[in-house]
């Protein structure tokens, strides 16, 4: 753990001195920032006043040792030897006023928010420069020549404080170190015990082999899909695919920071940022980068593949007055870039649609959008329902065309590709782009801020468990590099490089991995559009004078706007193209240009630097960093040899490449880390040498194109090194240029979408599937009351009547099934159809009891989910079951008199289905007054049945199990073997408290086939559910963990599975809308709690005495519950109510338009 400086600052702050000196305290050690500039041969060791050295930045040993007190106007002065000018400068830094406001003292970003702060700022450097042995030596000689005055008893007591804040910082460093230890320690125990349950000797298999095997991350695309290098080549497999009809969802967000047989789509999502087809405001703020320019390219390339169908690009619709209005519009058309179209049809081609979500009518970052992502996946799950049966009449013959993936990009979008994919059973897959644990560490190192501060700023541990979702959930990983593999996704709990190896080797030769399971990491990097490319085969001097000789062909005008700044405009251009972020390290490049005469006399440099009108009206992030490069232009005066224009246009980026190419200039990228680099593969399309960091994707282009030289971005000189190498010596530059020309076409577009198609084609495919005797598409419209079922007797529902607890038989392997096994599952059909002929005739019992809800003849019906409007769902789990079933009853009551026939209502619970049944029949309540039953933490969804003839076997309760929702959610189920490891990590929990009784024992009866349940006897003595998480992920076992409200229960159930995803099953299944749902919950719930709040259905919070304490299991959150709910929004859907009684619950559902007054 790193503490931040502010702490510090705090500690001082309350000291018991004057608050009118507090600043001088700080002010005292801005004079040691130049701990390189001392003797170093001095006899006594030099003052280090390393002030707050806590863990906030890494410790460098300090050059100089030397001790001296100065008299400077009658006061004891601390200085370093050898440094005379620095007595002057500390005089004037005590003589300053106030440094730190105590409003602002609470975090050190004070440049980034527009205040800086001198004070502070040497402050920090100080910090960074000294170590605990020389504050003590510090505080000893401050303590030896006390004197009575006033300022030298602070003094003495500062060093005091500092050097104890030292000693701390040495304690906070050894934990965090012994953290990282034991987290080390224990995935290598997770990934023992994993290779210990996979006992068979595949030693020479998990090791691969190089040119056979699969690679360690992956597939290898360059072995296993050789590059497109041809038109003839990319029209031979065009025509492979031309009669596939593909309908693909993307999902995006930005940082920078049916079956394969049948016609079927796929959909990328970006729900941040400025997104749209043209005109794109790249660099107006951090969300609207290069990613945003990505997902739309690859949403338009897509569209144009034979075989595509159709693409829809997911985003958020914002009708905000400080952003165009065509961010407003629903949907966009994305106009394809080649006129080489395959088959279109009347919805064919790609499009950006908007989803409505969050504020209506304001522009927010990113970071507060997480609490509205349920939201989104609810619109984009209604739009997605509503296409499918648009393109079902177009080309699927009447039946519904489901996406073949939906793609989630960024963190946000990928935990809502999770849900979608979760509810509409289609294969995920996902790209990080920017990786959250890589930017925490980065922040971590920067010792600005505490981890504490970061996720308050970043919503951080919101996004790292969004991204260990997506790993959960996702079939495949798409990256743009090998370092992203190696170097990012390492870091999370839910891959391992070597495990993932393991099991890739025992797939391929067919052996079981015991339920576990990796997404595949492939690498895919992106693609770019060489159309509007000029052919470069002539030599650039004879392109030189091109324009001069032709003034008929006039310059472009931003060609106009860069010269205007230069002196000589016709000296070599060093271009740097990014948005003002402390992360793009502009800065960096502006001293390496102003330091370096030679490089200064040759070239000039222009930095592009997003669009702005004005400085103050920037973020403040953005703002500090082009101040800080105007003030450095001013430093070296730069006048006439950097550009930095203020606006430009999408359509001038080309113009400014070529501008660079025609001076024989070199483009840069000093980042200092690039998750891929797509400008440099621009740049190197327009004839450009390139210079770029070594960190992330450069390493992979450069190895592809060897067209310049990689730096590192923290080495000042090696910038100005790489820079004046390649622009000075011209045969070098000319070998790059044609390198960069020559291999520049493995980056294209259909490069791009032919490697990332045959990937989707390899998974399995997925989608939502009603087994039923006609199999047709059965169109309800929940909305009208008149409508019924269309012809109940052909409606073949797939649904086993079981006796809950039970479980069912598992079939062990796929295949694997026995003669006699055969017989019996004949004999389940028999029964099976039996069954369902029995409730094609049904009718409901006549008699109801006391407190139920009068029906109407709409109740006639077994499975009355589609005649319903609106739907109450009662998912209390604060209360003792009393109160449950006083809250049922009085909702019962509530609705009794008043559209009775056209409300449904369901149970969602932790509850088994036999709980449930003793549970209504021990009050006298019939289970056939609910429409269903969510059970299990929402791993069973039960509908009622209270004819016996509808019974295969008499002693089984009277309920329907719902068996198309478990082939739903058995996604990645790890059956036995996550039992198996699960049992075993209870067996080690009890062990570890030494207790005779044993705290976690398995619960046979309530476990079912996808719910491992377990018993707690004393949860303060378990786990946190994200600890228990992480040994799962470990151990490559994807689940859902859930503790009960009173942390008496632990029920382990599929990843996709939760009573929230039940209720968009219900809506993808029958109908239910989700807006017309209406969800009552208490003041806190089971861990899954969070997932019934938001969404674009009703929730009603029913407060008061009657909700119980929750655990201590729920209170070691990852992050808080705001993160994921909008309690404070005035646009959620979420009502809080006094009490339960029927009058409370019909003001209630009346202030939510359900019951009219």
């Amino acid at each position: 753990m790193r503490t931040h400086i502010a702490i510090i600052f705090q500690e001082l702050r309350f000291a018991n001195h004057k608050a009118a000196c507090d600043h001088q305290w700080w002010m005292v050690d801005a004079a040691y920032r130049f701990r390189g500039e001392g003797r170093t041969g001095d006899s006594e060791p030099s003052f280090a006043y390393p002030f707050l050295s806590l863990r906030c930045l890494p410790v460098r040993t300090a050059s100089v040792c030397g001790l001296l007190l100065l008299q400077t106007k009658g006061c004891a002065t601390l200085a370093m030897a050898g440094n005379d000018w620095i007595n002057s400068y500390l005089e004037a830094i005590l003589d300053a006023g106030p440094g730190i406001d105590a409003a602002k003292a609470s975090s050190l970003l004070l440049r980034e928010r527009g205040s800086f702060s001198p004070t502070r700022y040497f402050v920090e450097e100080v910090i960074t420069g000294f170590d605990e042995t020389d504050l003590y030596k510090t505080w000893v000689r401050a303590a030896a020549m006390r004197s009575p005055q006033e300022r030298n008893t602070r003094l003495e007591n500062m060093c005091w404080r500092i050097w104890n804040l030292a000693r701390k910082k040495k304690e906070i460093e050894g934990e965090e170190a012994l953290g990282i230890s034991k987290r080390r320690l224990e995935r290598e125990r997770a990934r023992r015990d994993a290779t210990a349950d996979m006992s068979e000797d595949l030693s020479e298999g998990e090791k691969g082999d190089a040119s056979n095997d699969l690679s360690a991350h992956g597939d290898s695309n360059r072995s296993r899909m050789p590059r497109i290098s041809s038109a003839e080549a990319i029209e031979a497999w065009a025509s492979q695919y031309k009669d596939r009809k593909l309908y693909i969802v993307l999902i995006s967000s930005e940082d920078w920071d049916g079956c394969r047989q049948g016609p079927e789509t796929s959909l990328p999502c970006s729900i941040h940022g400025l997104i749209r087809g043209e005109n794109m405001e790249l660099g107006r703020d951090s969300d609207t980068g290069g990613q945003v320019k990505y997902v739309v390219e690859l949403a338009r390339a897509l569209g144009s593949m034979p075989g595509v169908y159709r693409v829809d690009l997911l985003t958020r619709q914002i009708s905000a007055p400080d952003v165009d209005w065509s961010y407003g519009e629903p949907t966009e058309m994305l106009t394809p870039r080649t006129s080489n179209m395959h088959e279109m049809g009347e919805s064919s081609g790609a499009y950006i649609i908007r989803i409505p979500f969050g504020p209506k009518d304001k522009y927010i970052p990113k970071e507060l959008l997480w609490p509205h992502i349920q939201e989104f996946v609810d619109g984009a799950l209604s739009h997605v329902m509503q296409m499918s049966k648009v393109l079902g009449e177009q080309i699927g013959g009447g039946k519904p065309v489901w996406p073949v993936a939906i793609h989630g990009h960024y963190a946000d979008a990928g935990d809502s590709a999770a849900l979608l994919s979760g509810a509409l059973n289609v294969p995920m897959l996902f790209t990080g782009h920017s990786l959250g644990r890589d930017k925490l560490e980065q922040l971590l190192k920067q010792g600005r801020q505490t981890r504490e501060e970061i996720n308050e700023t970043y919503k951080i541990m919101r996004r790292i468990e969004a991204e260990e979702i997506s790993l959960d959930t996702s079939e495949i990983v798409i990256t743009s590099t090998r370092q992203e593999i190696e170097e990012q996704w390492r870091l999370y709990d839910g891959f391992d490089v070597i495990l993932e190896r393991k099991l890739r080797a025992r797939i391929k030769r067919g052996v079981s991995c015991y339920g576990r399971y990796m997404p595949r990491m492939v690498v895919i990097p992106p693609g770019m559009e060489f159309k509007h490319i000029a052919s470069h085969d002539g030599d650039a001097d004879g392109e030189s004078e091109g324009n001069d000789d032709n003034p008929g062909n006039p310059d472009p005008p931003i060609w106009t706007e860069i010269m205007r700044f230069f002196t000589n405009p016709r000296k070599p251009m060093i271009l740097a193209l990014a948005r003002p972020d402390p992360k793009k390290n502009i800065t960096t490049l502006v001293k390496a240009f102003g330091e370096c005469r030679p490089l200064r006399e040759l070239a000039n440099l222009t930095l592009i630097m997003g669009n702005r009108e004005d400085i103050d009206e920037m973020s403040n992030t953005n703002s500090s960093v082009l101040t800080t490069v105007l003030k450095l232009i001013d430093k070296y005066d730069l006048y006439g040899q950097v550009a930095y224009p203020k606006h430009h246009r999408q359509s001038d980026v080309p113009e400014i490449y070529c501008l660079a190419a025609k001076t024989k200039g070199v483009f840069i990228n000093p980042a200092f880390i690039e998750p891929f680099g797509l400008t440099l593969i621009e740049a190197a399309a327009n004839g450009l040498p390139i210079v770029a960091t070594k960190n992330g994707g450069p390493v992979d282009i450069h190895k592809v194109l060897d067209n310049g030289i990689l730096v590192d971005p923290h080495d000042q000189q090696a910038i100005a090194d790489a820079l004046y190498k390649l622009v000075s010596d011209k045969q070098l530059w000319a070998r790059c240029r044609q390198n960069g020309l020559k291999n520049i076409h493995q980056f294209s577009w259909p490069e791009h979408c032919k490697t990332y198609l045959s990937k989707i084609f390899s998974c399995r495919p997925r989608h939502p599937h009603w087994r039923r005797r006609d199999d047709g598409f059965e169109d309800s419209e929940p909305d009208s009351p008149n409508d019924s079922l269309r012809d109940i007797k052909d409606l073949s529902l797939n649904l086993k009547l079981s006796l809950d607890g039970e479980k069912r038989e598992e079939s062990g392997t796929v295949g694997n099934t026995t003669g006699s096994e055969d017989a019996d599952a004949a004999n389940e059909r028999k029964n099976l159809e039996n069954a369902v002929a029995n409730l094609s005739k049904g009718v409901l019992g006549p008699a109801h009891k006391v407190g139920s809800c009068e029906r109407t003849e709409h109740n006639s019906h077994k499975l009355p989910l589609l005649r319903r409007k609106y739907v109450i769902v009662i998912a209390v789990d604060s209360v003792i079951d009393a109160d449950l079933i006083s809250i049922i009853e009085s909702t019962f009551v509530a609705l009794r008199d008043s559209m009775s026939g056209l409300i449904g209502f369901i149970l969602a619970t932790h509850l088994t289905i036999s709980e449930i049944h003793n549970l209504l029949t021990t009050r006298g309540i019939v289970p056939t007054d609910f429409d269903a039953f969510i059970c299990n933490s929402g791993s069973d969804i039960y509908y009622p049945s209270s004819n016996s003839e509808d019974l295969i076997y008499p002693s089984e309760l009277p309920f329907a199990l719902d068996i198309d929702y478990h082939s739903q959610i058995e996604y990645r189920w790890g059956g036995e073997g996550l039992k198996k490891t699960l049992v075993r990590w209870a067996a080690s929990v009890n062990s570890q408290n030494g207790e005779k009784e044993k705290i976690v024992t398995e619960d046979v009866e309530r476990s079912s086939t996808y719910c491992h349940a377990f018993k707690v006897k004393n949860p303060s003595l378990v786990p946190p559910v994200k600890e228990l998480r992480t040994q799962m992920r470990n151990q490559a076992l994807r689940c859902h963990i859930l503790y009960s409200h009173d942390g008496s229960k632990l029920n382990v159930i599929p990843v996709l599975a939760s009573r929230s995803q039940a209720l968009r099953y219900l809506f993808v299944r029958w109908g239910v809308q989700l807006s017309n749902m209406a969800v009552f919950v208490g003041e806190s719930g089971d861990t899954d709690y969070e997932g019934l709040l938001g969404g674009v259905h009703k929730s009603v919070i029913l407060k008061g005495s009657f909700n119980t304490i929750p655990s201590e299991v729920h209170s070691a959150r990852s992050y808080p519950l705001t993160d994921v709910v909008a309690f404070d929004s005035p646009h959620n859907n979420i009502l809080r109510i006094d009490g339960y009684v029927a009058s409370d619950i019909k003001f209630a559902l009346e202030k939510l338009g359900i019951q009219k007054k």
